[in-house]
């Protein structure tokens, strides 16, 4: 039975280049949350999911996944992108105007 005293609300902030939008420090169980604002050319830097697996969920522009260094996979607005676990990868925004997404994390385990 969901406890709807616990839900949460977050309003996406316009402009900012990253914002926290889930964690346990907010009260969820193990998701992780966030919203992500990339400038023409801009990433997010390349990092490792561990034993998380991710979900990309872009709301608007165009970029490329990076994975393992190597591999991009193109991406479009109104796609959604999978991660699996201990997988190295970037976020980069190719497009001319901003990147935006929203990510979510959780234990694979």
């Amino acid at each position: 039975m969901t406890n709807f005293s616990e839900s949460k609300i977050v309003k996406l902030v316009s402009g900012s280049k990253y914002q926290r939008l889930f964690s346990k420090d907010s009260g969820t169980c193990g998701i992780k949350a966030g919203h992500v604002m990339l400038k023409t050319g801009e990433d997010v830097g390349e990092h490792s999911t561990n034993d998380m697996e991710e979900a990309l969920v872009i709301l608007k522009g165009t970029g490329q996944l990076i994975i393992n260094k190597k591999d991009g996979l193109d991406f479009e607005d109104n796609t959604v992108l999978y991660v699996a676990p201990q997988t190295i990868h970037n976020v980069k925004n190719t497009g001319d105007g901003t990147l935006e997404y929203i990510f979510i994390t959780s234990n694979a385990k």
